[in-house]
């Protein structure tokens, strides 16, 4: 997919080695053990299409892997496999694969915290209880900050927010943005204020410095215009964080739960019915809207088992009829050309073409680094 501006995404939100990030190294449902593969014939749009399918039973724990075990990097689809000790995997969201950091686009939720931003789009979303969620989820980070109390006796507090979460921004880009732990050991660039919270207190600020972030916290980068909101900071200062979820209408929706959520689209099946509006949900890559290709997608069934399929040759409206003619309740798009991949059972079913920057994995067991 070609790379999308930050800009527009932001407009249509408001107007190691390789690890991976999820479930802990614990034994999975023993349906996972069932998990299984099949290659299924579908007509659709006068097309017949050979898809590759693979069944995940209800229950099955998810996990994220991510490249590297970072956000913002790539790695062959092997790698990210073989790591995650996985019985199945697919790729995941979309993200920059044409020269650049390698972000993602997509909201992005690893053991419950949220690893990147995307603002929009179609996330599926995974809860500790087995349930799966789909919808346009939209991510509110607001906070607020309070200073110590001075000789009086008073404290002052202000309210803040970030835009995104681990993105490398854009050359004098007016954004806030929250880095945490997935992101690596350090922002990863030179630019901006850099406010470091440590067990919700302030511990640093610096400018123009490629922070580290601390595995018991969190960095704040006040970038272009923003950073005269860096000023409301200071060290010693209480730092409290909310997240909020809200889908693309502003509504909030039951999403404090979920453990893994990744986040691509456009959406294919809802309730058992076609509904496709890629326009609508923010894209205009041509590779969406009109063309053909490769695709990768995810569907919640009707009992609520999970399907990963992939396809060779379809349009999105193609697409969308194959997912529902295989039986989806629930079906999303997810990125595709040459990062279309499917795994299950020790087989690669469809090799990636390029490095991938995340996958969802499922197992009996999924290692944690």
């Amino acid at each position: 997919m070609k790379k999308v501006k930050w800009g527009s995404l932001l407009l249509a939100g408001v107007l190691a080695v390789t690890g991976v990030l999820g479930v802990t190294g614990e034994k999975q449902a023993d349906a996972a053990s069932t998990i299984s593969a099949s290659v299924r014939k579908v007509s659709a749009g006068g097309k017949s299409f050979t898809v590759q399918t693979v069944s995940i039973p209800r229950g099955t724990k998810s996990a994220l892997g991510l490249a590297q075990g970072k956000v913002g990097q790539t790695q062959n689809f092997a790698s990210i496999v073989k790591n995650s000790k996985a019985t199945a995997a697919i790729n995941g969201a979309f993200f920059n694969s044409y020269g650049g950091p390698a972000d993602p686009y997509g909201t992005l939720i690893s053991k419950g915290e949220i690893v990147h931003t995307g603002y929009y789009g179609t996330s599926i979303g995974f809860k500790a209880d087995g349930s799966v969620l789909m919808d346009s989820l939209q991510a509110k980070i607001t906070g607020q900050v309070t200073t110590k109390p001075d000789a009086s006796g008073r404290t002052r507090a202000q309210s803040w927010y970030a835009t995104f979460v681990n993105r490398t921004p854009d050359a004098g880009q007016d954004v806030v943005l929250l880095y945490n732990s997935a992101r690596g050991a350090s922002v990863g660039f030179k630019g901006g204020v850099a406010v470091t919270i440590r067990k919700g207190k302030v511990v640093k600020k610096e400018d123009n410095a490629n922070a580290a972030i601390p595995s018991d916290g969190y960095v704040l980068v006040y970038h272009g215009s923003e950073k005269r909101n860096a000023e409301r900071f200071v060290v010693g200062s209480t730092v409290e964080k909310n997240i909020a979820y809200v889908n693309a209408d502003g509504r909030d929706i039951p999403w404090s739960d979920v453990v893994t959520s990744v986040g691509a689209g456009p959406r294919l099946v809802k309730d058992g019915r076609i509904s496709l509006d890629a326009k609508g949900e923010g894209f205009n890559d041509p590779k969406i809207l009109t063309g053909s290709g490769a695709r990768s997608g995810i569907a919640i069934m009707p009992d609520g088992s999970v399907l990963l399929a992939t396809v060779n040759g379809a349009t999105m409206k193609q697409w969308a009829q194959v997912m529902q003619k295989l039986g989806a309740k629930q079906a999303m798009n997810l990125d595709g050309g040459a990062s279309s991949a499917l795994y299950a059972n020790g087989r690669t079913l469809t090799g990636a073409g390029r490095q991938l920057s995340n996958t969802l994995v499922f197992g009996e067991w999924v290692s944690m680094q």
